[in-house]
């Protein structure tokens, strides 16, 4: 991270910052100048971007917020120390998170700021095992759907008296991709807190809202129904790093008592590496009297946490001015977003799902997976953009003679990867979610692609004439080129 330094308090340049002080997933590749996301650090307007579920190229207004602030902070530690000009961009972000959330009249909400997802993860499975004689219990959905990662992070983590957690992980698909009833998710769950509970052991219950192929799972009501039934066994932690949830969705998440893991990078289309962790009152309050997880965790500095957190963080001097311009870009997207009336947002989604659910339908070179309907009751009613589906999941077929054959994993992977290359067939170049593992067909391992809306292009299609057909226009374009790779492989 960067220090303070009274010889040389020039920044580096915007774009060396946006990449900075992440981890392996930011480096740049030496040959194609991207990172392991396929993103680059300055804007590519010609790229045809709908991979927001894995990460999003930025854009130029993104880039031009980030340089704003990389002038307004070069010229801050001119006269200040770069810790104190730190801590009051944080300070500042985390009111203005919360003002853009619709949070900020919410008694005792306190937010946490992170590098990523990943590392919100790590640190409440610390909190929750924090004291406890015995190993807690983290119950996620399928790491496929979240993130190994994740999974990974969480599998590591030793609580504060030594004890490892357990992860236990939910399948929520079935080896051909399709969806398991929600019943059957959801009995898994529950037996597995109930045996929890039955060993005086702490549940951490993750509901995903939504996973990497736009599902939610386990269901709010049986989320709901155990945190209420084990109220002082059980804390939930919604893993919304999609920020894919309206406003209403996120407080009545936070007025049932569960934590919420936000990024930046997703749907908002920030830099990767600018995150979130809001806790409710109650929450807050319990783990201020648990011992804090500890300085290896990488959001552990005390300047992440809130002004008034006790024993929390460490009293360093580290900043990390990337994660600001990161952070910064997320909420000047959201902002840009917020701004558009919710009837036009509406009527494009509509468009935009009718349109690319045809197209995925009709063309033998795709088929869709299943996405159930996003239902949260009875957490609320459905009443705004965020029951409409934008992570559209597909896997690829090509032509064989006996029938139409699935294209494995592989051949999945080595299409995803052209799509951002010009070819002499298609000079368009895309980009779409990466490759998600999806059991088999056929006896055929394979893997989805995902074709995705992200708020920056509902921005886009309101701000012009046309209605959004421009954009639907681009979507199904991409799946044009995906279909000329699709010929050209072979099976």
């Amino acid at each position: 991270m960067l220090k303070p330094s009274k010889a040389d308090n020039a920044l580096p340049s915007t774009e060396q910052l946006l990449i900075a002080d992440g981890d392996a997933r930011l480096e740049l590749d030496p040959v194609s100048g991207l990172n392991k996301y396929g993103c680059g650090p300055f804007p590519d307007p010609e790229l045809l971007a709908f991979g927001s579920s894995t990460a999003s190229v930025i854009s130029p207004e993104g880039f031009a917020v980030a340089d704003r602030l990389r002038q307004k902070l070069g010229e801050a530690i001119v006269s200040q120390s770069q810790a104190a000009v730190y801590a009051r961009e944080m300070q500042r972000m985390r009111l203005e998170w919360l003002s853009l959330c619709e949070l900020d009249d919410i008694a005792g909400l306190e937010l946490v700021f992170s590098p990523s997802g990943t590392d919100i993860h790590a640190v409440v499975a610390r909190y929750t095992g924090s004291g406890a004689s015995a190993p807690a219990l983290i119950i996620m959905v399928d790491a496929n759907e979240t993130g190994s990662g994740v999974a990974s992070a969480l599998a590591g983590e030793i609580g504060i008296d030594g004890n490892a957690v357990e992860v236990a992980q939910i399948a929520v698909r079935l080896e051909d991709g399709t969806p398991r009833p929600a019943a059957a998710i959801d009995a898994d769950v529950e037996g597995w807190v109930s045996k929890a509970v039955a060993l005086d052991r702490r549940v951490l219950l993750i509901l995903v809202d939504q996973s990497k192929t736009g599902l939610i799972a386990p269901s709010p009501g049986c989320v709901i129904a155990l945190h209420r039934r084990f109220p002082t066994h059980v804390e939930v932690l919604v893993d919304a790093c999609q920020f894919r949830i309206a406003m209403p969705t996120l407080r009545a998440y936070l007025e049932q008592g569960f934590m919420v893991a936000l990024t930046g990078s997703k749907f908002l289309g920030a830099p990767s590496f600018s995150a979130a962790l809001l806790l409710p009152s109650i929450i807050a309050k319990r783990f201020q009297k648990r011992v804090f997880p500890g300085s290896s965790l990488s959001c552990s500095a005390k300047v992440n946490w809130p002004l008034d957190w006790t024993g929390a963080g460490q009293p360093d001097h580290a900043v990390n001015f990337g994660w600001l311009l990161r952070c910064e870009v997320a909420l000047a997207e959201l902002r840009r977003f917020r701004a558009v009336p919710l009837t036009a947002t509406l009527d494009f989604m509509d468009a935009f799902a009718q349109a690319i659910e045809q197209r995925l339908l009709s063309d033998p070179h795709f088929e869709p997976l299943a996405v159930p309907l996003l239902d949260r009751r009875p957490l609320l009613e459905a009443k705004s953009w965020d029951h409409f589906q934008t992570i559209f999941p597909f896997l690829l077929y090509a032509p064989g003679p006996t029938g139409r054959i699935p294209l494995n994993r592989e051949q999945t992977l080595h299409v995803y990867r052209q799509l951002p290359t010009p070819g002499l067939m298609s000079p368009l170049r895309c980009q779409l979610g990466q490759p998600v593992l999806c059991g088999t067909r056929h006896g055929i391992a394979v893997s989805a692609l995902r074709l995705c809306l992200s708020s920056r292009l509902i921005i886009e299609a309101a701000t012009h004439h046309d209605k959004g057909n421009a954009v639907i226009k681009n979507g199904l374009a991409a799946l044009d080129k995906t279909a000329l790779l699709i010929q050209q492989s072979k099976p």
